[in-house]
């Protein structure tokens, strides 16, 4: 039996008895019955576990594959509810308490006692699908498919059961309740909304459930909540800020996903956590800071304003040009200031072709300075930590922070700034004897 609402809902109302030889042939529908109640059985935690997974193992199985079907997990209130209809063993019409839930789906079962279980039950309503023609939306003639179209409706993503022992006449029986939410089963002009939309699954999962559970037992996927929007792990020694999809790391410990153990001592310089590297004193270098460097001083390519500046005739990665500097004493270069820029800008367009690289595998005609994007803070920083005052980024750039994270003198915009990727491959400029007063 059915009923159509006013807002286009059908309600299913099929009361079934399965006799202990569990035949599908012996389903019958049933009288209203004169029914004794017994108090209602008990779901603890792991049947709660089992009636979901088998819910979603069968949703993962319909034919066709569905596109949007979601995954489902289980609802404290939704089972209250459902004791609440199934203490009534069909005696009363049920009504409703008030709930946080509205458009609640149900699905309910009479058979007798210990002759079968949830999981049972929930395969009975599943096989009702060898009778629904998804191509039509429509049950064959004479059969019932309202518990099936309700199991796999693809937007049902909440689910709470429960079931109760009856008397009827002198024998003893068991009712089965689900109840669904955002219940399914509705109808249009007297035709079934199709309960799914078939299609490669998860492929029609909405943004809010951008993720895809498929477990060994499943065939197609099923969309859910990613657990983890940011598709990403920091380890053991991390935790993940699902806000910002950064990794905090634990004392020790630095990179991206925090898996570089960091165990540096700075001896004359100071540590920088972000990079688990030390920032020299100047006259220092070394990884540790530990090595006295003099001041190559002679053979300064450019002093401005005191400080000296050497054009690499090497190429190098962004952080093997910061380390090659570092042995050296100094720090890969800070313009802090317009007449630095034009100095350097027009010192680097007059340097001759023929100028001698003792490697040739260089990409660009570009130099590293010493100045990076840092995620973590949102913001390009010089290495020594500062805030840049003082920018001269070519026009359009930076184009790709996150992705680009160095800075390079770029020779086709005038030796403005360009962001780049820092494992490109380019001369470099180290700057000894900063004084970091200057304006």
């Amino acid at each position: 039996m059915g009923s159509v609402t006013a807002s286009g809902r059908l309600d299913v109302f099929v009361v079934c008895f399965l006799l202990p030889s569990f035949n599908s042939a012996n389903w019958i529908m049933a009288e209203t019955p004169e029914l004794r109640i017994f108090p209602t059985t008990g779901l603890g935690v792991k049947e709660h576990s089992q009636i979901v997974a088998h819910h979603n193992r069968l949703r993962s199985r319909v034919k066709p594959m569905a596109a949007n079907m979601q995954k489902m997990d289980w609802n404290e209130e939704l089972a209250t509810l459902a004791k609440e209809r199934a203490t009534l063993c069909h005696k009363e019409p049920f009504l409703q308490h008030s709930s946080s839930f509205s458009h609640i789906g149900w699905n309910t079962h009479l058979s007798v006692v210990g002759a079968a279980s949830f999981s049972d039950i929930t395969d009975f309503w599943f096989e009702e699908g060898k009778d629904f023609l998804y191509s039509s939306g429509r049950c064959k003639e004479n059969a019932t498919c309202q518990h099936y179209t309700q199991l796999v409706w693809a937007t049902s993503s909440q689910v709470g059961c429960a079931n109760q022992q009856c008397w009827r006449n002198g024998e003893l029986w068991e009712i089965f309740v689900c109840a669904y939410y955002p219940g399914g089963n509705w109808e249009v002009n007297g035709q079934l909304v199709m309960p799914y939309k078939s299609g490669l699954y998860c492929s029609l999962c909405t943004s809010s459930m951008s993720g895809c559970l498929r477990l060994w037992d499943h065939v197609g996927g099923l969309c859910e909540i990613p657990k983890n929007p940011c598709r990403m792990n920091c380890g053991e020694h991390g935790h993940l800020n699902i806000s910002s999809c950064k990794c905090k790391c634990d004392l020790g410990f630095t990179g991206r996903f925090c898996q570089v153990r960091c165990n540096v001592q700075c001896v004359h310089g100071h540590f920088k956590e972000e990079g688990c590297s030390c920032l020299c004193a100047v006259g220092y270098g070394g990884a540790e800071c530990a090595e006295k460097v003099e001041f190559p001083f002679q053979s300064c390519d450019l002093i401005i304003d005191g400080n000296c500046f050497m054009v690499s005739s090497d190429v190098e990665t962004y952080y093997g040009a910061k380390s090659h500097c570092q042995e050296q004493g100094g720090i890969l270069a800070q313009i802090l200031n317009q007449k630095v820029q034009d100095i350097l800008a027009f010192y680097l367009s007059q340097l001759e072709t023929s100028n001698e690289l003792t490697r040739n595998d260089f990409e660009t005609e570009n130099f590293w300075i010493g100045l990076t994007y840092k995620p973590p803070k949102d913001s390009f920083r010089w290495d020594t930590g500062e805030i840049p005052k003082y920018f001269s980024f070519a026009f359009g750039q930076p184009d790709n922070q996150g992705f680009g994270n160095c800075v390079e003198l770029q020779a086709s915009s005038g030796f403005n700034w360009n962001d780049q990727r820092c494992k490109t491959l380019n001369r470099y400029i180290c700057q000894h004897g900063m004084d970091e007063n200057l304006d």
